[in-house]
This record gives structure tokens, sequence and C-alpha cells, in this order.
């Protein structure tokens, strides 16, 4: 006689009491359809009783990295891919010290303005 596990033989090994069914793999399933701006189609699949609400209208597109849309029609716009700025273009672009006295002079201004306007209601 063989000392061995205690697999039933034709069994699956690690196969247990939870089959697909219990992981929800036969659940009811609808097919949602995005298009993104290249035409690109993405299929997502969704719980048939989920809630049209809840069913997004745009998503990442895992062909393209663009966003996608339901509407066929009218797919999101491209995304504006920006040039890689080094840190010495940022430093450029900072703005000098009298254009930062002016902007924080007319956030002061605006703020005072507004404050003027409130008044209480009591």
């Amino acid at each position: 006689m063989s000392a061995g596990g205690s697999a039933i033989r034709g069994s699956r090994v690690g196969s247990g009491p939870m089959g697909e069914q219990d992981h929800g793999f036969h659940a009811e399933r609808i097919a949602v359809q995005y298009w993104d701006a290249l035409g690109n189609e993405t299929v997502r699949y969704f719980a048939a009783n989920l809630p049209d609400e809840e069913i997004p209208d745009i998503i990442d597109c895992p062909t393209s990295g663009l966003p996608a849309g339901r509407d066929k029609e009218n797919p999101p716009a491209m995304a504006k891919l920006e040039p890689y700025k080094t840190h010495l273009a940022y430093v450029k672009e900072r703005r000098t010290e009298e254009e930062a006295e002016q902007l924080l002079d007319e956030a002061l201004k605006q703020l005072r303005e507004r404050r003027g306007r409130l008044t209480p209601t009591n």
C-alpha cells in the first residue's frame, strides 16, 4: 500500500467546495463599448443588475492610454501632450519680484472689495 495525499483519484488538486459559480464568474453581465479619440474600441463588462448611473461614461483606454467615452460619434478629445520641462525651464518662467508684488496687490484689492460687499443680514 502506498502512502500519499488525501486526494481522491481523478479529482483536481486544489479544488474545494467553492467553484466558479461562488466566485461570480457566471453572473449575468452586460458589455459596454467605449471609443477613444483615435477610434480604438474597448469593451468592459459590468454586472447586469448595476444601475446605468453607476456605469462610467469615460474610462482610460488600455489600447492608447487616452480617455474613451461611450458615445462613438463624439469621443473625448485627444489628450494634449506637453513636452518634458527641466527644472531650469521652470526657474526661467518664474515671475520677477515686481510682478509678484503686483499680483499680490491685485488679489488683496479683490478680497477687500468682496469683504466690503458682504453685509450682515441681522
